[in-house]
């Protein structure tokens, strides 16, 4: 395998593992919570949470939507302040898992395209003087060039994933702040009407 080959091998590997991180960026939440938000701005705020409750129901994809949404089921405001800090913990663990690997893998990528296009180069410097030296030389300059190049776009893409990720996460986490703040004034108003 060239050195270019090598490079792109290593290149393949760090993109891969950068788009795992927005897979699961984007997959953060089975439901996205603007919709959610919207679906609260309606009716009355306890029955659509009933009927999102009750159409979740036991499916684990939407665990984490299913327990917030227990929120407004009428608990001691210390208790459901509880779940609602647990709920937001454990999204928390979710958005932390694979947050460095883009970056990372930017890193990675860049080394290895410097390092494969460093050692191309001493390889053109090992041949020996002869008249085939200047094609030699400029064989392993080439190959230097690519092995450099790969790395170099390897880690462009990893960087823009790690930039586009945090604005994902940055924008997901703030719709869920506004989601738990309307589920938190529909079950104070639950509590207040009894």
């Amino acid at each position: 395998m060239t050195l270019a080959g090598l490079s792109c091998l290593v290149t393949v590997v760090c993109v891969f593992a950068s788009a795992r991180r927005l897979a699961r960026v984007v997959a953060l939440t089975t439901l996205h919570p603007g919709p959610l938000l919207d679906a609260l701005k309606g009716d009355d705020p306890l029955v659509v949470c009933a009927k999102l409750h009750a159409a979740i129901g036991s499916d684990e994809h939407f665990a984490w939507e299913r327990d917030l949404l227990a929120v407004v089921v009428p608990i001691q405001p210390r208790a459901r302040e509880a779940q609602v800090n647990e709920q937001l913990t454990e999204l928390d663990g979710r958005v932390e898992r694979w947050a460095r690997v883009p970056r990372v893998c930017a890193s990675v990528a860049t080394s290895a395209g410097f390092l494969l296009a460093s050692v191309s180069i001493v390889r053109g410097l090992a041949v020996p003087a002869a008249d085939d030296a200047p094609v030699g030389a400029r064989a392993a300059i080439e190959g230097a060039l690519d092995a450099l190049t790969i790395g170099i776009a390897g880690a462009a893409f990893c960087y823009s994933v790690h930039v586009r990720a945090r604005r994902l996460v940055r924008d997901r986490l703030a719709e869920v702040d506004r989601l738990v703040l309307r589920l938190e004034a529909a079950a104070s108003q639950a509590e207040g009407a009894q």
